[in-house]
């Protein structure tokens, strides 16, 4: 189960801290995806730290399960925000599957790390 945790949470926070990267080095299919929901320039680094802080704690979490909870709790929120994003402007079903598949994975990670 601890192997498996390891695996699933490492490529969940490697996930989270590669959509940061997208919006730190202004992507331009991140950021014009991000604006299309209505996030305004001066939030777009907020959110991309938000993401790094989950990814770091995750990370961190291997040695503290309580870390590894808060962290994962908060991305599952964060992407689940964005679903919510997306649905409230009418986006298309393709710009909302990533952060939908990021939500459920974050759940995976949740489950096992409540089992840990």
């Amino acid at each position: 189960m601890n192997i498996a945790l390891i695996i699933i949470g490492g490529f969940y926070a490697f996930l989270a801290i590669g959509s940061a990267s997208g919006k730190l080095f202004r992507n331009p299919q991140v950021i014009a995806g991000v604006k299309s929901v209505g996030v305004s320039d001066r939030y777009i680094p907020v959110l991309a730290v938000l993401e790094i802080l989950g990814g770091l704690g995750l990370i961190l979490g291997i040695w503290s399960r309580s870390l590894a909870i808060a962290a994962v709790t908060g991305l599952i929120l964060y992407f689940f925000g964005a679903v919510c994003a997306h649905i409230r402007v009418r986006d298309s079903f393709k710009n909302s599957v990533p952060p939908a598949v990021l939500t459920l994975l974050g759940v995976v990670v949740l489950l096992l790390e409540a089992h840990r």
